[in-house]
């Protein structure tokens, strides 16, 4: 039924690892999905491309980690009645911002193309993207994660998934500051007055 689901939106079903080098990973705080739109137009990448800040892999592991304890603890804190609260519109409040979220984190992915890495990293050919979500906001996707994964605490009225989502700005504060500093350099005056109408 997932298959269809994402034949019907324009996707390949994701192919065993190895057999096709062109997906796209999608993080949400149930795991990662991989999506390959049939087009082709957007497709992610892991290269340390021109120049990348390596210090900032750590981010990787982090982001994972979160995602587990985001992905268990929340249900599982509702299931039992642990430092839960609200009521069942707060569910659905939770529903709306992790959908708002999700377009968040992925309009940039297909916006970017090529140029979205799982890395801090200065890819060939690489242009600044300013138009867009970009004309509004610097790192939509990071917003993105953020708004999706107090969504998905939300959902389980979770003290503790609000608390791990709020734990995702250590990481993704990092993460930005590293992307800023390679963007500073490459782009300099061009990026600095991106970043100041921003």
């Amino acid at each position: 039924m997932r298959a269809a689901a994402l034949a019907a939106r324009g996707y390949n079903c994701p192919a065993p690892a190895g057999r096709d080098g062109g997906r796209a990973a999608i993080s949400s705080p149930i795991g990662y999905t991989e999506l390959r739109p049939i087009d082709g137009r957007a497709q992610v990448n892991l290269s340390a491309g021109e120049r990348e800040d390596r210090a900032n892999r750590w981010v990787i592991a982090a982001f994972g980690v979160l995602g587990l304890a985001l992905a268990i603890a929340p249900a599982y804190a509702d299931r039992i009645g642990l430092l839960v609260f609200g009521g069942e519109g707060l569910r659905w409040i939770g529903v709306v911002f992790y959908a708002v979220g999700g377009v968040l984190r992925l309009v940039p992915i297909f916006a970017l193309g090529e140029r979205f890495s799982g890395l801090a990293a200065i890819q060939p050919g690489h242009r600044l993207k300013t138009d867009g979500l970009y004309a509004v906001v610097r790192n939509p996707s990071y917003l993105g994660l953020l708004v999706l994964s107090l969504g998905w605490g939300l959902a389980f009225r979770s003290l503790v998934g609000v608390a791990i989502a709020a734990l995702f700005a250590i990481p993704l504060h990092a993460r930005m500051n590293a992307e800023e500093r390679l963007l500073a350099e490459k782009f300099g005056a061009e990026y600095e007055a991106y970043r100041a109408r921003t």
